[in-house]
């Protein structure tokens, strides 16, 4: 049987509340360690990623520096150099398989999946900049037609490009609809 009574209120000035000051301290220190601990798991990921897209680049004779790091709570790896285009492809659809086959070898390692983010020859950053220009061209036209603008298919990094732009504009919105490998973002004038 349990004890569910509540035990006698203590003075306010007794040792029970340095007590629970050093409990608070203690959750504080815990849940700094936590994420000092998370941010390493983090770039163990990346490090992981590292070494499978070296082995890649060994196997197929490409030549690239690789750099692994953690940013905003992702880990990521780019490699840069020439001749790397091959491994972009077409609209960066070589490059999501390989995120994802990369993504596979460090859950075989850790047991964990991963929100890995991969980047070829600076193609992300590059396409970032053309998703931009394409969220706002698509806001212009909504804003002035009032009429909703749908864009072309596009991949989840590319939907999530587009939607950060259009969210930050006032009076719009974006939405995604359809069905992989054709979903596609909706702008339209806020509800």
């Amino acid at each position: 049987m349990t004890d569910t009574s509540t035990p006698p209120s203590a003075p306010a000035d007794s040792a029970p509340a340095a007590a629970d000051s050093a409990a608070v301290d203690e959750t504080a220190e815990t849940k700094k360690s936590e994420s000092v601990a998370s941010d390493s798991d983090l770039f163990r990921q990346s490090e992981i990623a590292a070494d499978y897209i070296e082995g890649l680049l060994d196997i197929l004779d490409y030549d690239g520096d690789i750099d692994e790091l953690v940013s905003a709570g992702r880990p990521m790896v780019e490699v840069v150099g020439g001749r790397l285009q091959p491994l972009v492809g077409q609209r960066g659809a070589t490059l999501e398989a390989l995120q994802e086959l990369t993504r596979l070898a460090i859950f075989r390692a850790t047991g964990s999946p991963s929100r890995l983010l991969l980047d070829i020859g600076g193609y992300r950053a590059a396409r970032r900049k053309e998703l931009a220009a394409v969220a706002r061209n698509a806001v212009e036209k909504v804003k002035e037609h009032g009429d909703p603008v749908r864009l072309e298919a596009m991949s989840a990094f590319e939907r999530k490009c587009v939607h950060d732009v259009v969210n930050a504009i006032p009076g719009v919105q974006s939405e995604s609809e359809g069905v992989e490998p054709n979903r596609r973002i909706v702008v339209r004038v806020a509800d």
